[in-house]
């Protein structure tokens, strides 16, 4: 029965998913030709409206967001990785910041909104065969987001936890990010329960997941800090999955 149930609200909520994703590329082809900011409040609605669709689920948001926290401000977001909602729920709630992300250059080719974000929205797409490459694009984004007064968001671990548990952090690119930006105030993020609405590949959703987020106090910058900095990014979004029960129960 509870599969049915599953089944029953996540079948509504892929049309409006679907719906999304397409209505917003058609919306966004046609600003990006007058207004790159214009283009990237398109991109902000759509991941609202997908934040959104996931309540047809039953899904329940939990946000802790630091009040120091300014909008239309530029930051470097430092999270873990769990599942595509994660870059939802970064995208949505920090609406006026404009993040920017790391993508696999795979993504920028075939997928509505997404795909057009990734080409055109100021995001670094990196070849994960080719170090240089990679490297040279994060660089870029940062120093054109800092330049900007947007935002750029980076997942250490480098690919998504399936269980909930805090992977190794992969230094390489997010200290690069990090030196780009180097007047970015950090805001350690942390994401818990989001693994579970695609634990199926989202096939079905399951009904009534509670997901958590956690942004926390900007941390401001001062030279050579990188190395401080993600020893402190780890140790509170660690701190905060403990909290919440993931790395837990990612043990147990």
């Amino acid at each position: 029965m509870r599969r049915l149930r599953d089944w029953v609200f996540t079948i509504p909520f892929l049309i409006a998913f679907g719906f999304g994703f397409a209505f917003f590329d058609v919306l966004g082809r046609i600003v990006r030709l007058f207004s790159l900011r214009g283009f990237e409040y398109v991109m902000a609605i759509l991941q609202r409206y997908l934040l959104a669709t996931f309540r047809l689920c039953g899904t329940r948001i939990i946000v802790e967001r630091s009040a120091e926290i300014r909008p239309r401000t530029g930051y470097a977001v430092i999270s873990n990785h769990q599942s595509l909602l994660d870059i939802v729920m970064i995208g949505g709630l920090l609406f006026t910041n404009f993040p920017k992300y790391v993508a696999k250059k795979e993504l920028s080719r075939g997928i509505p909104s997404i795909s057009l974000n990734l080409r055109w929205g100021g995001n670094a797409l990196i070849d994960r065969k080719d170090r240089t490459q990679a490297f040279r694009a994060i660089k870029e984004m940062a120093a054109k987001a800092q330049e900007r007064g947007v935002s750029v968001v980076i997942f250490p671990e480098g690919t998504r936890s399936r269980d909930g548990r805090l992977k190794e952090f992969k230094r390489g690119g997010t200290a690069m990010m990090l030196a780009a930006a180097d007047r970015l105030p950090v805001i350690p993020t942390a994401v818990s329960g989001s693994w579970r609405l695609a634990e199926k590949s989202m096939f079905p959703v399951p009904f009534g997941t509670e997901v958590r987020i956690r942004f926390g106090d900007p941390i401001e910058r001062h030279p050579d800090d990188v190395d401080e900095l993600l020893v402190e990014v780890e140790e509170q979004i660690r701190t905060a999955l403990l909290e919440w029960g993931d790395e837990q129960s990612a043990v147990e």
